[in-house]
């Protein structure tokens, strides 16, 4: 459903696939610019942006400096959806499925020193029971304070719906994942914990030492997993089924013209 309207200026045409900035029409802006009449739209990643002059997905959202003697301004990259010529026209805002985002923690992954095969397969198994808008991964070590930041921008900032973090679960020193996702959640799911406890106590005895966290930020669902691929599907399998209950029910009716502005 559309709810929001923008009026939006394409400095030059841009094939498909091709990336642009979305800023407001004031100061310094990237060669290959939309430009918009208001300051602050509210988008999310995952929101798309149709018009006569053609269509777009928000891919990113962050901030363009202005330096001291001004505030800095929202910055949206976005991906075109089909070719679109240059021009100016009335874009509606609309968004189906949902936007995922994984996390995996690994000090040798971050520094490029091993594979890492759960953050997509954590992608691939939500993307089978799940219409997805976006799927986008991170690496980063284990550091509580970089995840921290991440969890909040992911959540709050970017608006994503859907956000599960792989390793560091565990008791070793590194292992950070549940205290720094309790310091950022609003609101815990203690029976997405159990669920993933009785589901790997099922496999192993092991399964008892995860003290992986489940909870919500804002509209965004955030899960801890295990660092193995194994370990990822056997805690996802009992919660892929609810992902989408949960969702609706923490985000409301998504025809509500109200949760796209907010978002």
């Amino acid at each position: 459903m559309s709810c929001k309207k923008l009026n939006l200026t394409l400095t030059a045409p841009v094939k498909k696939g091709g990336l642009v900035y979305l800023c407001s029409d004031s100061g310094n802006l990237p060669p290959l610019a939309l430009t918009m009449d208001t300051v602050r739209p509210g988008l999310r990643v995952g929101d798309r942006l149709g018009g006569e002059s053609g269509a777009f997905m928000v891919r990113s959202a962050v901030w363009l400096p202005e330096g001291a003697g001004a505030s800095s301004r929202p910055l949206y990259q976005l991906e075109a959806m089909e070719d679109v010529a240059k021009g100016s026209g009335e874009f509606e805002v609309s968004r189906t499925g949902y936007a995922l985002a994984w996390i995996t923690l690994s000090d040798k992954g971050a520094r490029g020193e091993r594979v890492d095969e759960s953050g997509p397969l954590v992608g691939k198994l939500v993307g089978e029971i799940l219409e997805l808008n976006t799927v986008q991964g991170f690496i980063i070590p284990d550091e509580t304070a970089q995840l921290k930041g991440l969890l909040v921008d992911l959540a709050l900032n970017q608006g994503f719906d859907l956000i599960l973090t792989t390793g560091g679960t565990g008791v070793a020193p590194r292992d950070v994942s549940p205290e720094a996702t309790l310091a950022v959640i609003e609101k815990r799911l203690p029976g997405y914990e159990r669920a993933m406890t009785a589901a790997s106590l099922a496999k192993t005895p092991h399964g008892a030492i995860s003290r992986a966290v489940a909870g919500t930020l804002g509209n965004a669902l955030i899960v801890n997993m295990p660092g193995s691929p194994k370990a990822v599907a056997e805690c996802l399998e009992p919660l892929l089924p609810t992902f989408r209950h949960t969702l609706e029910k923490l985000q409301g009716d998504p025809s509500d013209c109200a949760a796209l502005r907010n978002g």
